[in-house]
């Protein structure tokens, strides 16, 4: 069997993610080593590694402008975010985008291109700040298409008390099962 055989599918299939949405966005260190900060006192205080990921997210919404923001946390070896693409913005379409065919836009959707960047850029960024070791995400990442209000709620309060539940998390080294 081909490696790309054996990797775990992570898109949902079913959707067309070059259409407008919002997404619970996780993405791991590789290894999930801790760098990006420490939880201290059910608080993630970031390092500068953690304010250059914090940093990359924000540039996100200044360099795409079908990208919105919501709630979102740096944790020391994961981020969670919710993405809102919207293409559509005050009725007018965003001439940067250029619609293509459905099964194009599948394989080419504009939630892996903005993820890629926001890896790529806070990886860059953080192996230039330092020599003492060379930084990467985790391959891919893990999405989950927001599809009403009720499920909104519960992920944005989800990310907004990650770092109270750092203790029990099954991301935290801590709780890794041998």
């Amino acid at each position: 069997m081909k490696r790309s055989e054996e990797r775990k599918q992570n898109r949902f299939p079913e959707w067309d993610y070059s259409e407008d949405g919002y997404y619970f966005i996780t993405i791991c260190t590789q290894d999930k080593k801790e760098i990006f900060g420490k939880v201290v006192n059910d608080e993630m205080v970031l390092n500068e590694y953690g304010k250059i990921v914090q940093e990359q997210w924000d540039w996100l919404a200044e360099q795409y402008p079908y990208v919105r923001l919501d709630e979102f946390i740096v944790m020391p070896n994961h981020f969670h975010g919710i993405l809102i693409i919207e293409k559509n913005i005050d009725g007018r379409d965003n001439p940067r985008i250029v619609p293509t065919n459905n099964a194009y836009n599948r394989r080419h959707n504009l939630l892996s291109k903005t993820m890629n960047a926001f890896k790529t850029t806070s990886s860059k960024r953080i192996n230039r700040s330092q020599k003492e070791f060379v930084f990467h995400w985790q391959r891919s990442f893990y999405d989950h298409v927001i599809r009403n209000e009720e499920s909104l709620y519960k992920i944005r309060s989800y990310i907004h008390y990650n770092a109270q539940k750092w203790d029990v998390d099954e991301i935290n080294p801590k709780n890794r099962k041998l």
